[in-house]
């Protein structure tokens, strides 16, 4: 279930509410408007004016006496609407991953000329994979994988086993990428004076 309503960045438009309450609606023709609110981030009012909209529009049909009670159900053209908009969401997506990426090349690349070769990357996350795309695009090797996290270690990261955290020195690169956004702080109070002071750290958000 893909659920485009979870961004604080990209400005929501009327076309986008409107697919993600009907997306939100075909998840679960059950669903509340309150819970609507909640998943679309918009208020009851707002809701129940889309809901209105979407109906009078023949994208939706609705029954039941009250709005705690309701069902909803997508008509042939509102899944129609949905699948549409679903591959219009999903290649602006794909050129926003690609523009993220096109940007981490160009940090990664100054890192290869300032004379860093090979890169251990810490943290096994969707934005590791990110990272992780955008070294192919440069000279850089990643030497390895690690992760604090006792459920990763031991699985496969794109070829590389996922080590802890203990192992960086053993690996011995030329630097550790820290690729978390959320958890910077954590990760490097956790391996200060524990480094081999030869192995330079790079925050991807900061390189």
């Amino acid at each position: 279930m893909v659920e485009p309503y979870l961004s604080e960045f990209l400005t929501p438009s009327k076309r986008f509410r409107r697919f993600s309450l009907l997306l939100a609606i075909q998840k679960n023709p059950h669903v509340t408007q309150k819970q609507l609110g909640r998943e679309t981030c918009l208020s009851s009012a707002m809701v129940n004016n889309y809901i209105k909209a979407l109906s009078k529009d023949g994208l939706l049909t609705v029954s039941g006496k009250s709005n705690r009670a309701m069902t909803y159900y997508l008509t042939p053209a509102g899944l129609e609407y949905v699948s549409n908009n679903f591959l219009f969401f999903s290649s602006e997506i794909v050129q926003f991953y690609a523009s993220v990426r096109r940007e981490i090349v160009n940090l990664l690349t100054e890192c290869y000329e300032s004379g860093i070769r090979t890169i251990v990357l810490y943290g096994a996350s969707d934005t590791a994979e990110v990272v992780y795309s955008a070294v192919q695009k440069t000279e850089l090797a990643v030497t390895g994988v690690v992760d604090n996290d006792p459920a990763k270690m031991g699985n496969m990261f794109f070829g590389s086993v996922i080590q802890s955290p203990s192992r960086i020195n053993e690996i011995r690169p030329d630097a550790l990428v820290i690729t978390s956004f959320a958890r910077q702080k954590e990760i490097l109070d956790g391996i200060e004076g524990n480094l081999d002071e030869n192995i330079q750290i790079k925050v991807i958000s900061r390189i």
